[in-house]
Protein backbone atom coordinates (compact mmCIF):
# COMPACT_ATOMS: atom_id res chain seq x y z
CA UNK A 1 0.00 0.00 0.00
CA UNK A 2 3.08 2.03 0.11
CA UNK A 3 3.50 2.34 -3.04
CA UNK A 4 -0.04 3.23 -4.33
CA UNK A 5 0.39 5.94 -1.54
CA UNK A 6 3.68 6.80 -3.27
CA UNK A 7 2.57 6.99 -6.65
CA UNK A 8 -0.58 8.89 -5.80
CA UNK A 9 1.88 11.25 -3.99
CA UNK A 10 4.09 11.57 -6.84
CA UNK A 11 1.07 11.82 -9.50
CA UNK A 12 0.37 15.40 -7.45
CA UNK A 13 3.43 16.48 -7.49
CA UNK A 14 3.52 16.19 -11.03
CA UNK A 15 -0.46 17.42 -11.28
CA UNK A 16 1.01 20.76 -9.08
CA UNK A 17 2.64 22.34 -12.17
CA UNK A 18 -0.99 21.62 -14.39
CA UNK A 19 -2.84 23.14 -11.42
CA UNK A 20 -0.61 25.67 -11.03
CA UNK A 21 -0.69 26.66 -14.67
CA UNK A 22 -4.74 26.01 -14.82
CA UNK A 23 -5.07 29.06 -11.48
CA UNK A 24 -2.36 31.21 -13.69
CA UNK A 25 -4.77 31.44 -16.94
CA UNK A 26 -8.03 31.34 -14.73
CA UNK A 27 -6.74 34.89 -12.69
CA UNK A 28 -5.43 35.86 -16.08
CA UNK A 29 -8.23 34.84 -17.92
CA UNK A 30 -10.80 36.61 -15.49
CA UNK A 31 -8.34 39.93 -14.97
CA UNK A 32 -8.29 40.14 -19.13
CA UNK A 33 -11.31 38.78 -20.65
CA UNK A 34 -14.14 38.07 -17.71
CA UNK A 35 -14.12 41.14 -15.82
CA UNK A 36 -14.42 43.41 -18.63
CA UNK A 37 -16.89 41.32 -20.41
CA UNK A 38 -19.10 40.99 -17.09
CA UNK A 39 -19.04 44.67 -17.08
CA UNK A 40 -19.49 44.90 -20.72
CA UNK A 41 -22.86 43.22 -20.15
CA UNK A 42 -23.45 44.94 -17.14
CA UNK A 43 -23.57 47.85 -18.98
CA UNK A 44 -25.61 46.58 -21.95
CA UNK A 45 -28.30 45.41 -19.04
CA UNK A 46 -28.28 49.36 -17.65
CA UNK A 47 -28.67 50.30 -21.18
CA UNK A 48 -31.07 48.35 -21.99
CA UNK A 49 -33.01 48.73 -18.66
CA UNK A 50 -32.35 52.31 -19.12
CA UNK A 51 -33.88 52.42 -22.75
CA UNK A 52 -36.71 50.76 -22.11
CA UNK A 53 -37.69 52.81 -18.93
CA UNK A 54 -37.04 56.05 -21.57
CA UNK A 55 -39.76 54.00 -23.89
CA UNK A 56 -42.39 53.67 -21.04
CA UNK A 57 -41.75 57.29 -20.06
CA UNK A 58 -42.41 58.36 -23.57
CA UNK A 59 -45.32 55.86 -24.32
CA UNK A 60 -46.89 57.45 -21.32
CA UNK A 61 -46.05 60.50 -22.74
CA UNK A 62 -47.25 60.04 -25.93
CA UNK A 63 -50.35 58.84 -24.16
CA UNK A 64 -50.18 61.94 -22.20
CA UNK A 65 -50.50 64.13 -25.21
CA UNK A 66 -53.34 62.02 -27.06
CA UNK A 67 -55.53 62.15 -24.28
CA UNK A 68 -54.61 66.19 -24.45
CA UNK A 69 -55.41 65.90 -28.55
CA UNK A 70 -58.62 64.26 -28.20
CA UNK A 71 -59.64 66.45 -25.34
CA UNK A 72 -58.78 69.97 -27.39
CA UNK A 73 -60.50 68.20 -30.33
CA UNK A 74 -63.43 67.07 -28.38
CA UNK A 75 -63.70 71.24 -27.03
CA UNK A 76 -63.15 72.19 -30.79
CA UNK A 77 -66.09 70.27 -31.89
CA UNK A 78 -67.82 71.27 -29.54
CA UNK A 79 -67.24 74.69 -29.76
CA UNK A 80 -67.34 74.47 -33.97
CA UNK A 81 -71.17 72.81 -33.12
CA UNK A 82 -72.11 75.75 -30.59
CA UNK A 83 -70.85 78.22 -33.57
CA UNK A 84 -73.12 76.31 -35.92
CA UNK A 85 -76.16 75.97 -33.66
CA UNK A 86 -75.89 79.83 -32.89
CA UNK A 87 -75.89 80.81 -36.67
CA UNK A 88 -78.94 78.25 -37.02
CA UNK A 89 -80.50 80.08 -34.52
CA UNK A 90 -79.65 83.48 -36.05
CA UNK A 91 -80.62 82.17 -39.01
CA UNK A 92 -83.75 80.93 -38.29
CA UNK A 93 -84.82 84.30 -35.73
CA UNK A 94 -83.93 86.53 -39.01
CA UNK A 95 -86.21 83.74 -41.15
CA UNK A 96 -88.99 84.28 -38.64
CA UNK A 97 -88.60 87.95 -38.33
CA UNK A 98 -88.75 88.58 -42.39
CA UNK A 99 -91.77 86.30 -42.20
CA UNK A 100 -93.71 88.62 -39.78
CA UNK A 101 -92.41 91.45 -41.42
CA UNK A 102 -94.13 89.80 -44.62
CA UNK A 103 -97.08 88.51 -42.58
CA UNK A 104 -97.49 92.49 -41.58
CA UNK A 105 -96.83 93.69 -44.90
CA UNK A 106 -99.42 91.70 -46.98
CA UNK A 107 -101.86 91.87 -43.68
CA UNK A 108 -101.63 95.33 -44.17
CA UNK A 109 -101.95 95.50 -48.04
CA UNK A 110 -104.88 93.35 -47.93
CA UNK A 111 -106.19 95.72 -45.40
CA UNK A 112 -105.66 98.43 -47.65
CA UNK A 113 -107.74 96.39 -50.89
CA UNK A 114 -110.49 95.51 -48.66
CA UNK A 115 -110.51 99.84 -47.71
CA UNK A 116 -110.39 100.64 -51.59
CA UNK A 117 -112.32 98.19 -52.29
CA UNK A 118 -115.24 99.32 -49.92
CA UNK A 119 -114.71 102.76 -50.92
CA UNK A 120 -115.05 102.14 -54.82
CA UNK A 121 -118.33 99.63 -53.74
CA UNK A 122 -119.50 103.00 -51.84
CA UNK A 123 -118.66 105.14 -54.78
CA UNK A 124 -120.64 102.74 -57.00
CA UNK A 125 -123.58 102.21 -55.06
CA UNK A 126 -123.37 106.29 -54.69
CA UNK A 127 -123.42 106.28 -59.04
CA UNK A 128 -125.81 103.89 -58.90
CA UNK A 129 -128.35 105.41 -56.82
CA UNK A 130 -128.03 108.77 -58.60
CA UNK A 131 -128.20 107.42 -61.86
CA UNK A 132 -131.57 104.96 -60.75
CA UNK A 133 -133.92 108.39 -60.87
CA UNK A 134 -132.24 109.54 -64.18
CA UNK A 135 -132.76 106.04 -65.55
CA UNK A 136 -135.87 105.03 -64.44
CA UNK A 137 -137.66 108.39 -65.69
CA UNK A 138 -135.67 107.95 -68.89
CA UNK A 139 -137.28 104.57 -69.07
CA UNK A 140 -140.37 106.11 -68.77
CA UNK A 141 -140.73 108.77 -70.45
CA UNK A 142 -139.40 105.85 -73.49
CA UNK A 143 -142.16 103.99 -72.98
CA UNK A 144 -144.93 106.96 -72.70
CA UNK A 145 -143.51 108.18 -75.88
CA UNK A 146 -143.34 105.37 -77.97
CA UNK A 147 -146.72 104.39 -79.93
CA UNK A 148 -147.59 100.77 -79.47
CA UNK A 149 -146.69 98.58 -82.20
CA UNK A 150 -149.80 96.86 -83.94
CA UNK A 151 -150.07 92.98 -83.32
CA UNK A 152 -148.73 90.94 -85.76
CA UNK A 153 -150.75 88.20 -87.47
CA UNK A 154 -149.81 84.67 -86.37
CA UNK A 155 -147.59 85.35 -83.66
CA UNK A 156 -149.77 84.42 -80.90
CA UNK A 157 -152.38 87.42 -80.79
CA UNK A 158 -154.03 88.11 -77.61
CA UNK A 159 -157.05 86.06 -77.38
CA UNK A 160 -159.43 88.99 -77.23
CA UNK A 161 -158.99 90.31 -80.05
CA UNK A 162 -159.48 87.02 -82.01
CA UNK A 163 -163.35 86.90 -80.44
Amino acid sequence: MQSIGHQLGELFLQAVPTVLIILFFYFILRAVFFKPLLQVMADREARTVGAQKAAEAAQAAAGDKVKEYQNALRQARAQVYAEQEAARKKVLDERAAQLKDARMKASGEVSAAKERIAAELAAARREVEATVALLSAEIARRILQAPPAPPRPGRGAPAREAR
